[in-house]
């Protein structure tokens, strides 16, 4: 393939449509004629200086230096098209698109940013035969338009990306169609879904899923669940603007945050809907009555506090055959025809090895933290000098939306270096954000705060303590160190914590559940612990437990216990933080037990390096009973000789 343009460079898309409907209908005919419409386009995109670098299914993409050079391209295929005779299946017909702005080729016969997705969205609008150009292709192309061409104005269309309206011009000539129908644009449909202020990057996966279920016939519920900061928000916009069309009677955002008691949700349904009491109808009888007939999707929006007003919604549902909701919130709604839609965090890399750059640069979270970087600091770009840096940094915010945004505003004043070393305090570093952003989301604490103050005062007092255990724990172990005077209901306390979206369950060894935090919320969880004067017993019965597991194993070692020894290394991250406390606080006991254990586990595992320097660090202490310190002794000296260190066993 031919080197790829950079800098400012032009793109055409281009489309079949109807095309499912045309395989379905000549399914022996369309792979002939599919071969030849790509050889018509080809032809006339290489005429023009133009490389076709990527095909998705019968769609082609091209880019070009200059934007006329991509006009005389998109007609020239329109042209050859139009002449062609395309037998049994009659006219074929194909949209095309044209935008310009800076791209980035990533050496693999593709790009690293490219203005694709916003080419795409427009590209959507359009129909067959016709050729739209964004007002960027129409300034770089004045004067310079193939012969017997012009424009027409069509004016400001909203693009299903929510961003601000595109002007949009559509290329006319004696050998094309003029007329079409509208745009299929945002404008088409009633709706208040409202403007974003920056792209909806990667999750289009999610986008699919999330619309596939509004589609179909038997849900009437769909509930996003996450974390605060997961992008549940933004998801659900976006999902809905996608499946626009599919709602005639209009989609309809509802935000529910600023309300503080549930029995105001009908009403805030009403507003957004623009109904108001009439005639001493109640308002509730208003809005029954209104949606009864209508095919529209409600989008609720941060229902977790308002819970309780979830029969009213179901009672609403079930008025209105043809209304849809979605709803976000950290919690499930807890309806009988609820359909729950967990919101993951966002696609990482591998973190050792990281992938190569142009890799490196395809997965969501490190493609939000580029694109928001950009946002503040234009020149910005990953590359092999920050690459690495970005990467962990993405994986320190365990893939969390809102936390790599708030982190990439800082390359106004920081580079990903500079910010890396700062992390290590994260929930500090991420301060600020924009002044546009909801109050709650101003800091990655407020987001979690929002979760952690709806919880009651006995589930606050569990996700405190669960927030000593450091990359999750077995039920057994939570039971231990959260409720050692067995006061609270901790099965039933874990369920709501985890409704809230401030604890996960994981697959553990042998299938068993694995409780787990995101490490945002971890952070959080343990500052509160802090406040709350709970840490120094809640450390002391999380070392306790994880010493206790491990007592005895240099007794069974050379047995090769492989079920202890497989659950010592899933506890790997508890047993260090355990060891770190016991030191820090001069318990030589416990440190000892708990050293043993690691040391033991190290050995097995081939990491004696860290197993010694624990065994180190408890032993200078200087405490503990004889027999156990020299289980210690003896456990180094297994070390020492598995290292070569004859030395040191002497």
């Amino acid at each position: 393939m031919p080197e790829l343009p950079s800098g400012t460079v032009a793109f055409l898309l281009t489309d079949i449509e109807g095309s499912t409907a045309l395989w379905e209908r000549h399914r022996q005919a369309m792979t002939a004629v599919v071969a030849r419409h790509m050889a018509l386009l080809d032809a006339a995109i290489q005429a023009h200086g133009g490389i076709h670098f990527k095909t998705v299914g019968d769609a082609i993409q091209a880019a070009f230096p200059t934007a006329p050079a991509a006009i005389a391209a998109s007609l020239a295929a329109q042209q050859a098209l139009l002449a062609e005779d395309w037998g049994e299946i009659g006219a074929l017909r194909v949209r095309m698109a044209v935008h310009a702005g800076e791209a980035d080729p990533d050496g693999r016969g593709d790009y690293l940013t490219a203005p694709l997705n916003r080419l795409s969205r427009l590209l959507s609008t359009g129909h067959g035969g016709q050729i739209l150009l964004t007002q960027t292709v129409q300034q770089l192309s004045r004067g310079a338009l193939p012969n017997g061409a012009g424009l027409r104005d069509l004016g400001e269309h909203r693009l299903r990306d929510l961003l601000d309206p595109e002007h949009v011009y559509q290329l006319l000539h004696p050998d094309l169609p003029a007329t079409f129908a509208p745009l299929n644009s945002l404008d088409t449909r009633p709706h208040n879904l409202p403007r974003q202020p920056t792209p909806f990057l990667g999750r289009e996966r999610q986008v699919a899923e999330v619309g596939d279920l509004l589609r179909r016939a038997d849900v009437q519920l769909v509930t996003l669940i996450g974390p605060g900061g997961t992008g549940k928000t933004r998801l659900a916009l976006q999902a809905a603007a996608e499946v626009l069309d599919e709602f005639p009677d209009g989609v309809f955002f509802v935000p529910l945050a600023p309300l503080a008691d549930a029995r105001l949700v009908p009403a805030a349904i009403a507003g957004a809907l623009g109904l108001r009491e009439e005639g001493g109808q109640p308002l509730a009888d208003r809005l029954r009555d209104f949606v009864a007939a209508k095919t529209l999707l409600l989008v609720l929006d941060n229902f977790e506090h308002l819970v309780e007003a979830a029969p009213a919604v179901w009672s609403l549902l079930g008025s209105a055959p043809r209304l849809k909701v979605l709803a976000t919130s950290r919690m499930p709604l807890h309806l009988r025809a609820e359909h729950e839609y967990p919101v993951p965090p966002l696609g990482l890399p591998r973190r050792t090895p990281p992938p190569p750059l142009a890799q490196l640069t395809q997965f969501e979270a490190v493609r939000l933290f580029s694109g928001r970087a950009q946002a503040v600091k234009p020149d910005f770009a990953i590359d092999n000098d920050n690459a690495s840096a970005v990467a962990e940094i993405c994986w320190r915010l365990d893939g969390l939306p809102l936390a790599i945004e708030l982190a990439a505003a800082r390359v106004r004043m920081l580079s990903p270096q500079a910010m890396l070393a700062r992390l290590d305090q994260r929930l500090p570093f991420l301060t600020g954000g924009a002044r546009d952003a909801p109050h709650r989301h101003r800091t990655l604490r407020d987001t979690i705060a929002w979760s952690y103050d709806l919880l009651q005062p006995e589930h606050q007092v569990l996700f405190r303590r669960l927030a000593v255990f450091v990359g999750g724990c077995a039920l057994e172990a939570a039971e231990a160190v959260t409720n050692p005077d067995r006061e609270l209901d901790v099965l039933g306390g874990m369920e709501r914590v985890g409704e809230h979206s401030l604890l996960r369950q994981d697959e553990g060894l042998g299938g068993e559940p694995r409780l787990a935090m995101l490490e945002t919320v971890r952070e959080y969880g343990l500052e509160r612990l802090v406040a709350s004067g709970e840490a120094d017993p809640a450390r002391e019965r999380h070392a306790g437990h994880f010493a206790a597991l491990g007592d005895g194993i240099e007794r069974v070692f050379w047995a090769r216990p492989e079920p202890l020894l497989a659950t010592l290394e899933a506890e790997a991250d508890n047993l260090r933080a355990a060891l770190g406390w016991a030191a820090g606080q001069g318990k030589a006991e416990t440190g000892l037990r708990l050293g043993i254990a690691f040391g033991m586990l190290a050995l097995q595992r081939g990491m004696p390096a860290e197993g010694r320097e624990w065994l180190r660090r408890v032993q200078a202490l200087g405490g503990g009973e004889p027999p156990l310190r020299a289980r210690a002794l003896t456990t180094l000296g297994w070390i020492a000789l598995y290292q070569d260190d004859t030395e040191a066993t002497m």
